[in-house]
């Protein structure tokens, strides 16, 4: 069959940033399947192509993948009406190839939420095969977070949600929470599957030479988060945990920031204001430098702010890196990922913004070395046994072809 592929944030493996789309149109070429995949310019994402922008867009294959790249440049620095025009601008282009293209299915993946425009257009007018894939419960996650106030703008999401869900005739969550989500707004439950992000394990089986940022020793316990400096990742409980060791006189132990985002000017004014040298801060890394970065690593931080819309309703590819490399992981806020660190105890399981727990839990890390070890090991096992990305990406491909097939 032929997929027609909607994710703004598309990128290929030399980006630094998720590739689950990239992983997920692979195997459905592998299963025989061809896919045109319709994305923009990602700031820290990377399509592959390197032709230059004709009427606003460029065209091309990677990797087996047909790629048409809009010339929308998006950023997380971009202020909130920069960043909802550009999803607008995407979501009308994307219309235009929905209507045009010739193909058997339209899958169309979030965040944003107008991803789902051009799949409602395809189901209505075309009467084509739909399925969405809901990576953030929309509007559920901005509004607890304080990101979207306006009654107008909650209410209009509200419908887009509605309209997205219902035009589907299946539908992906990441998440438990994000499967509830969309099983509260009146589907069906045999619409609906999860499968969430894996771990990519022949990427960080084998990694390259490994690495440690410039101000870690090789001595040194190293903690590293992997992901987006943004209001959503609560990094400023980092900093509190770098302080209380810090004050405890623990300079064995540095945590390292890799990535960008809005928050990391801020975050890196306090770290020089407070004097927090334990703290390191890194560019974003493409997979394979941070294949050897893990390899260096002894602890992976999975970071969130302290929103309960978060405890279920997200599933961060940072997390299924660490443990595909065999990391113990360190997690800051209830929820699903942290009832599965201490079934598997495979990490740490701290309160969210309690900074001594989160002090105490790397100093007990930098003081049993070989406990780390086995922790490691048995999120490597949880890895190969459960989020193994090719089984996963074969119940995706499985999805889609019973969407056609019925």
């Amino acid at each position: 069959m032929r997929v027609l592929y909607f994710h703004q944030h598309f990128s290929t493996p030399t980006g630094a940033t998720g590739i689950r789309s990239y992983q997920m149109a692979k195997a459905l070429i592998a299963r025989g399947h061809e896919v045109l995949m319709i994305c923009g310019r990602y700031a820290g994402g990377d399509s592959g192509l390197r032709g230059s922008f004709v009427r606003g867009r460029r065209t091309g294959v990677v990797d087996g993948i047909k790629i048409v790249e809009f010339d929308l440049a998006y950023s997380n620095y971009d202020s909130f009406i920069k960043r909802s025009l550009l999803f607008l601008a995407f979501a009308c282009r994307s219309i235009g190839l929905a209507l045009t293209e010739k193909y058997d299915l339209v899958f169309a993946t979030s965040t944003p939420l107008t991803a789902g425009i051009p799949g409602i257009f395809a189901r209505g007018l075309r009467r084509k095969p739909f399925v969405f894939e809901v990576r953030d419960l929309w509007p559920e996650l901005p509004k607890a977070m304080g990101v979207i106030r306006n009654p107008i703008v909650l209410g209009l999401l509200s419908v887009l949600e509605w309209l997205s869900y219902h035009s589907a005739n299946r539908l992906v969550g990441l998440s438990p929470g994000i499967v509830e989500g969309i099983e509260k707004r009146g589907v069906p439950g045999d619409r609906v599957t999860m499968i969430p992000n894996g771990c990519d394990l022949k990427v960080f089986d084998f990694p390259p030479n490994g690495w440690r940022p410039e101000g870690v020793k090789n001595s040194d316990l190293m903690a590293v988060f992997a992901g987006t400096h943004g209001i959503a990742n609560g990094l400023d409980r980092v900093l509190d945990a770098a302080s209380v060791l810090k004050t405890r006189g623990r300079n064995d132990i540095k945590l390292v920031l890799i990535g960008q985002g809005k928050l990391k000017p801020m975050l890196q004014e306090r770290v020089r204001q407070e004097g927090l040298d334990n703290v390191i801060f890194h560019d974003p890394v493409d997979k394979s430098g941070l294949a050897g970065l893990m390899a260096r690593t002894d602890v992976g931080m999975q970071i969130l702010a302290n929103f309960p819309a978060f405890y279920y309703g997200t599933s961060p590819n940072k997390f299924f890196d660490y443990i595909a490399s065999g990391l113990p992981v360190l997690n800051n806020y209830p929820g699903w990922l942290a009832d599965m660190i201490k079934e598997h105890r495979c990490g740490y399981a701290v309160p969210p913004q309690d900074a001594n727990a989160f002090g105490d839990a790397l100093e007990n890390a930098a003081d049993h070395r070989e406990e780390l070890l086995e922790m490691g090991k048995r999120g490597l096992g949880l890895a190969r046994e459960c989020f193994d990305r090719d089984l996963l990406a074969a119940q995706f491909v499985d999805w889609l072809e019973g969407a056609v097939a019925t």
